[in-house]
């Protein structure tokens, strides 16, 4: 994550930051996606989400919308720049994973996804 914090700092998009970053994604991974959705993938409170939705909306990241089937329901979505800050956030990730796994074979490859997927459990085990 902090690579990620400095790689932001150093872009056109130094006004948001990574938690504000984490918030993008979720949005643009989520088709429809409410501020119920952010704060259970983000596992934070729904005020917290709030208050990061309040920012990149001010932004320009980011727009709600409320449901034509219940006015009750607000849908969040990415303006262009949002779109351009997600794709490149994307663009980053791949990126790394490309560095990283470059030169391993098939083999080492495996081990290294397997002792992720480890991790990743272990963290989820934690919550």
């Amino acid at each position: 994550m902090i690579i990620e914090e400095i790689s932001l700092r150093g872009s056109r998009f130094s006004d948001i930051s990574i938690k504000e970053m984490h918030t993008i994604d979720v949005i643009g991974d989520i088709k429809d996606a409410t501020p119920s959705d952010i704060s259970r993938v983000l596992m934070v409170t729904l005020g917290t989400v709030t208050t990061s939705l309040n920012n990149l909306e001010r932004k320009g990241y980011i727009e709600r919308v409320r449901s034509t089937k219940d006015r009750r329901v607000v849908h969040l979505y990415l303006t262009r720049k949002g779109r351009l800050v997600y794709r490149l956030h994307q663009r980053f990730h791949q990126t790394m994973v490309k560095e990283i796994t470059e030169g391993m074979d098939e083999t080492e490859y495996q081990v290294m996804k397997k002792g992720l997927e480890n991790l990743y459990h272990f963290l989820e085990g934690l919550k």
